[in-house]
């Protein structure tokens, strides 16, 4: 088996990972932020937009970054 793992491949999933973490801390904490903030209840449908968008966006790199590492 090959290893695929290069730097650059390295950095990609620390970055998938640490955008995994902040867009589920985010869409836990979108309501105490809301109410902390004192906004009105759209922007915390905003906050969970923005944390479902990173989640679909780490979804597409990470397939990807698969991809490009398969053994062929």
């Amino acid at each position: 088996m090959a290893d695929n793992h290069t730097p650059q491949t390295q950095r990609e999933g620390r970055t998938i990972a640490i955008t995994i973490a902040i867009a589920g801390l985010l869409s836990i904490l979108a309501p105490d932020i809301v109410t902390t903030l004192g906004l009105e209840p759209r922007y915390e449908i905003l906050l969970y937009l923005i944390s479902l968008a990173a989640f679909f966006w780490a979804l597409v790199v990470t397939w990807k970054l698969w991809q490009k590492t398969r053994s062929k």
